[in-house]
């Protein structure tokens, strides 16, 4: 019954919305995740809490118009989908891309329910974004894009209603311009919005937060086999905020990552990656890892056109922890097949759903231990609320009291996942553990607070 129960709703979805592959997989993923607790808690299908999870509260798209420095009308289209407001205001980034769509944003904000009830905070699932591309637009550009799109954006959003932050193609730079609009149009300086300057409502530690809880995750599931990162070997696919960061605390904690990648390439440096000249190349001077290659003649460049067929080069690289930390889907059956034979133990995803469900099934099936996205990604959200918390007393922690927390809540989050997974009857399954664990929150006060 329940397994029928699942077939019809993912059918009935694809009806309904049509062509959002990646949301499909996202609502798969979780609701097969979650059987074991179906079969044997009925209140779930009684309350009709399936159907209900799956669609959206609110789906708002909007047309942002925008000058470009050629003072023409520009025009891109702009999302926010709140999914999830049963255990707090809706929260989730906003990211500006030209792959976003609806499908795209509906895949996030699905997710983002069940990683934020994870995190043992207050806070729903939602995200947003564009099909803007924010890559070669001068700083002009993107700030008038920025304020056209909030401009929009201003009316469904608020410290107490849907407090986004930032994503892929969405910085410092982004947040301030967004910030600075909205503080324009409401003549309220609030929390409305999390990754903000220091100066002005930022945490200190947001930047790191991703990164950072994606290793603290990592550590505490190799611990729970009595190993631990200390002289392992990393690959970390990107070189935005998280693969930065997953980089940095890497090495303090006595790792060696030798490989990261962007959109044009791959870099190996078998010596170990060197994290200040990384972030000097994409932070400050925002070029391409061949720059890096450049710099030490021990490194090595692999160029997108000599990829592997069906699979990225990262993780051709032999390696014994494995950290997809760019995009969704990046990580294919071609790769785990190549991280099996190269010995690699755990798959530790930094990025939303970056790997496919036949990578996963294959990487399990040959004894790789993997952390799901949902919780061992959950570091950056985390922050997000902690910011918030910050500006709703009017303080600002310092860096290691920050960091102190993020810690403990993904200490949190990996035993509350290994225990649930435990319970029914899927030791060892992180999967199983994560979504049940977001789902019975979520779901419980659903029921609790009626049909609404």
């Amino acid at each position: 019954m329940v397994t029928e129960k699942i077939e019809y709703i993912l059918e009935d979805l694809k009806r309904s919305s049509p062509g959002q592959s990646e949301f499909y997989q996202a609502t798969q993923e979780v609701l097969y995740a979650i059987k074991p607790l179906l079969e044997c808690e009925p209140k779930y299908l009684e309350n009709n809490i399936l159907e209900r999870i799956v669609i959206p509260e609110r789906t708002v798209i909007f047309r942002v118009n925008w000058l470009d420095d050629s003072n023409k009308v520009q025009t891109k289209l702009g999302y926010r989908v709140q999914f999830n407001s049963a255990i707090g205001p809706y929260k989730g980034g906003l990211r500006f891309h030209p792959t976003v769509n609806l499908g795209t944003v509906k895949f996030l904000g699905f997710e983002q329910i069940f990683k934020n009830a994870l995190t043992g905070l207050q806070i729903g699932g939602a995200k947003g974004g564009s099909n803007f591309d924010p890559k070669a637009k001068s700083d002009g550009e993107v700030m008038r894009f920025c304020q056209a799109f909030m401009t929009e954006l201003y009316k469904h959003i608020g410290y107490n209603r849907d407090v986004p932050a930032g994503d892929i193609g969405v910085g410092a730079r982004e947040i301030g311009y967004l910030f600075g609009q909205y503080k324009k149009i409401t003549s309220q300086f609030n929390g409305a919005l999390t990754g903000k300057g220091i100066n002005w409502g930022g945490s200190l530690g947001r930047k790191q937060a991703t990164g950072y809880g994606s290793v603290y995750f990592a550590n505490e599931h190799l611990k729970s086999y009595g190993k631990d990162l200390e002289g392992k070997i990393c690959t970390v696919s990107g070189s935005g905020n998280v693969a930065i960061y997953t980089i940095e605390k890497l090495i303090q904690l006595g790792a060696k990552p030798v490989a990261c990648s962007d959109s044009k390439g791959t870099i190996y440096h078998p010596a170990g990656i060197d994290i200040a000249s990384l972030k000097a190349v994409k932070e400050i001077h925002r070029e391409s890892l061949k720059s890096y290659a450049k710099l030490y003649p021990d490194a090595k460049y692999i160029d997108v056109a000599h990829y592997p067929q069906g699979g990225h080069a990262v993780w051709h690289i032999p390696c014994d922890v494995a950290f997809p930390s760019a995009t969704q889907n990046e990580l294919t059956l071609v790769d785990a097949k190549a991280l099996v034979k190269n010995g690699c133990i755990l798959v530790n995803e930094g990025a939303n759903m970056p790997t496919t469900p036949d990578a996963i099934e294959y990487l399990l099936g040959n004894g790789v231990l993997f952390s799901p996205a949902k919780a061992a990604n959950a570091g950056g959200v985390a922050t997000s609320q902690l910011e918030m918390s910050q500006n709703a007393s009017m303080t600002q922690w310092n860096f290691e009291e920050v960091d102190i927390k993020l810690h403990q809540i993904m200490i949190n989050i990996f035993k509350l996942a290994s225990d649930t997974a435990k319970e029914y009857n899927s030791e060892g399954n992180l999967i199983v553990g994560a979504n049940i664990a977001g789902f019975k929150k979520v779901a419980n006060s659903m029921i609790e607070q009626g049909a609404v």
